[in-house]
């Protein structure tokens, strides 16, 4: 097996993560496939890591406001304590109460970002009213997919920052 390269794919620096905004200007109908995705309910799967670096998976509400995608939680949640020491995170839309998946499956990945700005957050609470105290992040996208069915077909569509929308299907 030759040695991987500076060069090679795998070992090239990974581009920096971006808002939902950005996201949303890379790519305006998947995000608003996304987002609409999300919108179909009120409460999501949120995945953080442990201190061991063991999964947690815990239920949460996500917000579109602002050009962003926001995540609320209540003060001192160990989901809190686990971004604030370790950003990243996967967020899955609720599946919904059946097996059909019409709208497809849909999950965002990438770094969470408390955010501290009292104007922000005071904005937040005059827009959204959430019950109060509350620790808010932003999130940062490296990673949004959708899974869904075209006739017989398994179609998984996928963004990255810097590169272009992939779709791969399959029987």
């Amino acid at each position: 097996m030759a040695p991987m390269t500076s060069s090679s794919p795998s070992s090239a620096p990974a581009p920096a993560p971006v808002s939902w905004e950005g996201f949303a200007a890379a790519e305006p109908d998947f995000a608003d496939t996304v987002e609409r995705r999300f919108r179909l309910y009120k409460h999501h799967v949120l995945a953080t890591l442990r201190k061991d670096g063991s999964p947690r998976v815990t239920g949460l509400e996500a917000d579109f406001r602002f050009g962003e995608l926001l995540l609320g939680m209540m003060p001192d949640s160990l989901k809190a304590l686990d971004l604030r020491r370790d950003p990243r995170f996967a967020l899955h839309a609720n599946p919904g109460p059946d097996a059909e998946m019409n709208d497809g499956d849909v999950r965002v990945s990438g770094r969470a970002v408390e955010i501290t700005d009292p104007e922000l957050i005071a904005r937040f609470i005059e827009e959204a009213t959430p019950p109060e105290p509350f620790h808010l992040f932003r999130a940062e996208l490296t990673e949004v997919v959708r899974i869904g069915l075209d006739d017989d077909e398994l179609v998984i569509r996928s963004w990255r920052p810097g590169q272009p929308l992939r779709t791969v299907r399959r029987k």
